[in-house]
């Protein structure tokens, strides 16, 4: 994942600000307690935001501590775990997992080579543990691929590959909330691939790697900010529509605090 979907702490009250670390702390201890140093490293607040979302919804039994870490030694901090900090541990590492497997495969990356060593027998095991959400990784990932190398120009479709899988990630039940929670899921994973995809054009052209905006550019269909804006605005319009269709949530500021001003940080 690519760290995008974070709050906008100016926006946001002390209190609420404190809750939402103690679940990023949270799922930071579950990643090193479950996958070691390599785990905690891969924490970021996409799955932080799953796991809020997650936990807003289903109000599940949970655990707070307070604690020491090697990132804030100074003074103790607020830690809190539940069934779903677990869950978006386990989502983390297999998309770190089959990330790696994909840098690894069309940059040659040593380091995606190395992480996805590592990391591919306990993705195999998680796999084993969420069987939809594993298939449905894989499988759009290798369309992704395939449509990259050749040189698909359908903002929609192209899009769409990240959407699926982040769908079914969201929708971690099969139950009445799983319709609306794969909305939110796909619009998002949409959204977060046109915004990593607009913020690497220098990057890629350098480089000579597929870019859906590049190769827009090259077609004579160049966008510009207002257009991409607009595009991704209307993404997040289908993000918020799905979230206020779920009953009344645990932490629903922080939420739509993140939807509505910390999704746009990146992009500001």
């Amino acid at each position: 994942m690519f760290g995008y979907i974070t709050v906008y702490d100016k926006e946001l009250k002390i209190k609420d600000y404190e809750l939402y670390r103690s679940y990023y702390c949270g799922l930071c201890h579950v990643l090193k307690k479950q996958y070691g140093r390599t785990g905690q490293m891969l924490l970021n607040y996409d799955m932080t935001f799953l796991l809020l979302l997650l936990t807003g919804l289903y109000e599940p039994e949970e655990q707070s501590f307070e604690g020491r870490c090697i990132v804030h030694p100074a003074r103790k901090h607020a830690f809190r775990t539940n069934e779903f900090t677990q869950y978006a541990a386990d989502m983390t590492v297999l998309l770190a997992c089959e990330k790696a497997r994909d840098d690894w495969r069309d940059e040659h990356s040593v380091r995606g080579r190395a992480l996805f060593a590592v990391l591919r027998p306990k993705a195999l095991q998680i796999a084993r543990r969420w069987p939809r959400q594993a298939k449905s990784l894989h499988r759009n990932v290798q369309l992704l691929a395939e449509a990259e190398k050749r040189q698909d120009e359908d903002i929609d479709r192209v899009s769409a590959y990240t959407g699926s899988f982040l769908a079914e990630i969201f929708a971690r039940e099969e139950d009445a909330w799983a319709g609306s929670l794969r909305q939110l899921g796909f619009y998002l994973g949409k959204y977060i691939y046109l915004l990593d995809a607009w913020e690497d054009r220098e990057k890629d052209r350098e480089k000579g790697n597929y870019n859906l905006f590049l190769v827009l550019e090259q077609k004579g269909r160049s966008l510009t900010e207002e257009d991409v804006k607009e595009i991704l605005t209307d993404m997040m319009a289908h993000c918020v529509g799905a979230l206020e269709r779920l009953p009344a949530l645990a932490h629903e500021q922080i939420l739509k605090n993140i939807l509505y001003a910390g999704v746009w940080v990146k992009f500001r």
